[in-house]
């Protein structure tokens, strides 16, 4: 077996079933890669796909994907919670079975060239697949498409790493990188009050003085009538869940507000989960179907 590459591509899009459906077929169509994962939200507005393959099958695919989203969402139409900057947001690669850092990066260059070059949306590199700068994804939402464009205009810090100095009219954006395995977790709250949500999150997140390797932030679920502390634990192996459920579990005691359920988003490690046997984490539409280890095991053609 060749080194095996994760890729967890995330769009603007968790509404429209056809465009979403469209993402996942240009998935299923490669034979050479295995879709294991596709999750929506209303709210967020949002979806995240999980595949698995080897590098070439991959590249081959991570560009059709951007090329079918630019086709079927337009940002400016686009309302959701979480901050945006693409049609396609972001495309992170994960190095798995054999696979390496470098070999991650010269994928995330490769990819990032050709939708430049092709589809005309500019594309920055972050995280370890960037050597000019430390760039982190929060860096680049801050104040979505509207707040990159400016900086873009006005800040050559800003310049994309391929492409125009300005966002594409329609998919503005993407953000290309390599990381580790990253756990999204939410934990919605019994209550309308986004600023408890924000205040929450503030105590959670690594930036804020809170736990390593958390990135946090409090949004409104209007479907719900409720609010969510939403959040990435970046290194699971150093904070797991269970820490990070408990300290928010405490603090929204203190805003005397209850914890109605907490959501897994894609596929989850099974190490961070640990320690969680004993406590009622109220996950939500939770199976053992988004064990990553469950999927790893399966071959890939």
């Amino acid at each position: 077996m060749g080194a095996l590459i994760e890729c967890v591509p995330n769009f603007s899009e968790g509404r429209v079933i056809a465009t979403i459906d469209a993402l996942a077929d240009v998935i299923r169509s490669n034979p050479e890669l295995s879709l294991l994962d596709r999750q929506s939200d209303v709210d967020h507005n949002r979806s995240v796909f999980t595949f698995v393959g080897r590098s070439n099958a991959i590249e081959t695919t991570a560009f059709e994907l951007a090329k079918t989203a630019k086709a079927l969402i337009d940002l400016r139409q686009h309302q959701g919670v979480h901050p945006r900057i693409g049609s396609t947001d972001v495309m992170p690669f994960v190095p798995l079975k054999l696979a390496d850092t470098h070999e991650c990066v010269a994928l995330a260059k490769a990819v990032g060239s050709r939708i430049a070059s092709e589809l005309n949306i500019p594309v920055f590199l972050y995280e370890q697949a960037t050597t000019t700068m430390s760039r982190v994804l929060e860096d680049l939402r801050r104040g979505s498409v509207e707040g990159l464009r400016k900086r873009m205009r006005n800040d050559p810090k800003w310049e994309p790493d391929f492409g125009a100095l300005y966002p594409h009219p329609t998919a503005g954006v993407m953000a290309i990188g390599v990381r580790q395995i990253l756990v999204a977790f939410n934990v919605n709250l019994a209550s309308t009050d986004l600023a408890i949500a924000k205040a929450i999150a503030q105590t959670v997140r690594t930036s804020d003085g809170g736990f390593k390797h958390v990135k946090a932030m409090g949004v409104q679920l209007r479907s719900r009538g409720i609010v969510q502390v939403s959040m990435n634990l970046t290194n699971v192996d150093e904070t797991p869940i269970r820490p990070v459920f408990e300290a928010i579990e405490t603090a929204a005691e203190r805003y005397g507000v209850t914890i109605v359920g907490s959501e897994i988003v894609g596929l989850v490690p099974e190490r961070a989960l640990k320690n969680t046997e004993n406590i009622n984490l109220q996950l939500e539409h939770f199976s053992d179907e988004q064990l990553l280890e469950r999927h790893l095991q399966a071959p890939i053609s």
